[in-house]
């Protein structure tokens, strides 16, 4: 984990109101350990931005890093409007990565929203792996997806309205791959309705499944404490904070689906 000023590259919106950017960060590539890490980007050297943001990494390549962000406020329609040869100031890589997926298991990835970033980023391993994957994205409306729907390849998208791909949420099409897949495991990430619903499902069927949890991080070291989620299924009555909660940018993000709770 070191600070990086890195050059911007890129930065081009893909979709409706979804950008994506890469940067050269040779010295931050040079401690990535795989998907699911995240960085923590110091938007200005202000005081109205002390604050730094996480974003998840959707790829590395070389010695550049790629991030896919949606416009929500003022600190991402700054990041919008970077211009290319300009300066981020970066945290990273941090956190933890998903795992098993090279192993017996054919993965399912499941990402929602901006929560594609690291599902994106692990479809890529499993192609330079050659590790067969299903993909399934899900987003409002079809303004927000940027690749193709084609099942026969095992891309499956979904949109609230019905738009593009199949109409609804991520669930019915996962419980339809899950149906013609032997031996999976899940993948995911997005918003936590989303990531609930997935859990119910995996932990109702028994499918091993690691999610990725998205979570507003001041610091991404630990200090701040604001990022904090409860464990699942603590059976001491007397029990101490940590044994109780979970920092999600020390502990996670990737955590196994039995181990966190988002009630």
């Amino acid at each position: 984990m070191i600070i990086e000023q890195c050059k911007i590259i890129r930065n081009d919106e893909v979709a409706g109101g979804i950008w994506e950017m890469e940067f050269s960060a040779p010295e931050i590539v040079s401690y990535y350990t795989g998907p699911g890490q995240f960085l923590e980007i110091l938007l200005e050297n202000k005081w109205s931005f002390t604050v730094r943001r996480p974003m998840s990494i959707a790829n590395v390549e070389e010695k550049r890093i790629t991030i896919i962000y949606k416009i929500f406020g003022r600190g991402t329609k700054i990041l919008s409007e970077s211009k290319i040869g300009g300066i981020l100031d970066l945290l990273g890589p941090l956190g933890n990565v998903f795992s098993g997926w090279k192993e017996k298991y054919v993965p399912i990835l499941v990402g929602g929203g901006v929560g594609l970033a690291p599902i994106l980023n692990l479809f890529k391993e499993c192609q330079k792996y050659k590790i067969h994957s299903n993909l399934i994205l899900g987003a409002r409306t079809g303004r927000e997806h940027f690749i193709d729907h084609d099942p026969s390849n095992g891309i499956f998208l979904t949109t609230d309205d019905g738009t593009l791909g199949t109409s609804g949420t991520v669930i019915p099409t996962l419980e339809n791959v899950f149906s013609v897949v032997d031996n999976p495991m899940v993948y995911a990430c997005g918003p936590l309705p989303m990531l609930k619903a997935v859990q119910d499902f995996v932990i109702q069927n028994k499918i091993p499944a690691q999610l990725s949890v998205e979570s507003y991080m001041g610091c991404g070291t630990g200090l701040c404490q604001g990022c904090v989620i409860k464990k699942r299924n603590i059976k001491a009555k007397a029990h101490s904070y940590h044994e109780r909660y979970s920092l999600v940018c020390m502990d996670g993000p990737v955590y196994s689906a039995d181990e966190v709770c988002f009630d």
